[in-house]
């Protein structure tokens, strides 16, 4: 703190050595303030770091509860020039099909002499140009040139791009359909020398399952994308083919691989929450949470719903769900393989089954209030879809009630700020005065002594 002092000109005292000494035993009851801060900052980052758990874990536990985390498939193709792609819900089966057409994008060009012949038919200023059954649009060009053509085009942003070319056979406008298929063909009128010429005519992919005359039929599409073929799965051409077969199979694995990382971030929020409210007899030290009922309570919950099991089903053990002696949960890929492939609908039903009787209710604003009430019949996903988020939102608060407690402690920080640099500039008037007095106290001694040996001694 800013001030001044007479360090011990008379005195011989330090005292700024004295001052800031007493200072220091001023202070402490702001240092165990901001002893206070610091911990509760260290408390408001373990609950962030909780918080951050269990939001994955919902996101897991709602991610199970689609129907589409469950319809999962792979698909393969007996050509490398057809490649099958799925989406979640996609239905299993087998096609064989003959690629009869690829999707092609028009591509047209006009030749010029060179780069500065007119352009333009005629005395025209502009050019109108078509694409697929919309109305033609008109484009003014200010500039007669293929280039001047090609830029008034571009400018438009439309789905026919336009460049202009030097070759062996002279200057080149050549336009080009951004999209395939022929809903995006175009037409354009207006240029010297009439309409350009097609260089690749627009095309829809096309594949023929079957004799379309004898019950077989064709699928066409805009792109090399066809879809509809196979519930969910999109077949991919590049090149014309016959007897292309592509098979759908349903993906036990990739639904395994999904319990498994909801498995993974429940134990991930056991982890976290162990790892803030952990004690070290040995050394005693603490971690923020140490002690703290709330979130181990949490951890309790998850534990506890998934050692019930679900009425109706019993243990999740039947799927390769359940607890080890060191508290977390474990997951075994092969049961839950054998449990799933010999009766899917009942493992999905133990992970997701609602309790009907548990209604999800509106606010004022519409928006979906989630369920708080967890129940023997509902399934696990569900199950900590609704611990995850009652925690979450007992943690949030935990969160804004310490970040108001450090509100409120750095106020009184603040404050004894000011109230320790007043003090600090008593002590300092304090010794300054003691100095001075001390001063003139010696300049007294000094002139008594001085009165006194200028006295007539004695004879």
């Amino acid at each position: 703190m800013a001030g001044s002092t007479v360090d011990g000109l008379v005195s011989g005292l330090s005292t700024s050595s004295l001052i800031s000494q007493l200072m220091q035993v001023e202070r402490a009851p702001q240092t165990q303030l901001k002893t206070k801060v610091s911990a509760q900052e260290k408390v408001k980052l373990a609950y962030q770091a909780i918080n951050t758990k269990l939001a994955a874990l919902k996101s897991s536990a709602d991610d199970m509860l689609k129907a589409t985390s469950w319809q999962l498939a792979k698909v393969s193709s007996s050509s490398t020039t057809v490649t099958p792609t799925t989406t979640a819900g996609a239905v299993p089966g087998s096609v064989t099909f003959n690629v009869t057409s690829v999707a092609k994008a028009q591509v047209s060009t006009a030749k010029y002499a060179s780069a500065t012949d007119p352009a333009l038919a005629g005395g025209a200023t502009k050019v109108s140009l078509t694409i697929g059954t919309a109305a033609a649009v008109d484009i003014d060009v200010t500039t007669n040139t293929p280039q001047g053509v090609a830029d008034a085009i571009n400018a438009k942003g439309l789905s026919v791009r336009a460049s202009v070319l030097t070759t062996d056979q002279g200057t080149v406008l050549q336009l080009s359909s951004t999209k395939t298929g022929t809903a995006s063909a175009f037409s354009i009128t207006g240029l010297a020398g009439g309409a350009p010429t097609p260089v690749t005519l627009a095309a829809d992919a096309k594949i023929e399952v079957g004799d379309p005359a004898a019950g077989g039929y064709t699928v066409t599409s805009a792109s090399n994308a066809v879809t509809g073929v196979l519930t969910g799965t999109t077949i991919n051409v590049t090149k014309l083919e016959n007897n292309v077969t592509v098979t759908a199979d349903a993906d036990n694995e990739a639904v395994a691989d999904k319990v498994k990382a909801f498995v993974d971030s429940a134990n991930a929020v056991l982890s976290e929450i162990g790892s803030q409210t952990a004690y070290n007899a040995a050394s005693k030290t603490k971690q923020p949470l140490s002690g703290n009922s709330t979130v181990r309570q949490m951890a309790q919950t998850i534990l506890g719903q998934t050692g019930n099991g679900q009425t109706g089903y019993g243990s999740f053990s039947q799927f390769g769900v359940e607890l080890d002696s060191t508290g977390k949960l474990t997951f075994d890929r092969e049961q839950f393989l054998k449990a799933y492939a010999a009766d899917p609908a009942k493992v999905m039903n133990a992970m997701t089954a609602e309790d009907p009787a548990v209604q999800v209710t509106t606010a004022a604003d519409g928006t979906q209030i989630p369920k708080s009430r967890v129940t023997a019949v509902m399934g696990l996903a569900e199950r900590f879809s609704i611990i995850a988020n009652n925690s979450t939102t007992a943690v949030t608060a935990a969160v804004k009630g310490s970040e108001s407690l450090v509100t409120d402690l750095n106020k009184r920080i603040d404050a004894w700020d000011l109230r320790l640099e007043r003090r600090e500039a008593a002590l300092r008037k304090q010794f300054t005065g003691l100095e001075v007095a001390l001063g003139k106290l010696n300049q007294q001694s000094s002139w008594l002594s001085g009165q006194i040996a200028s006295l007539p001694k004695p004879e």
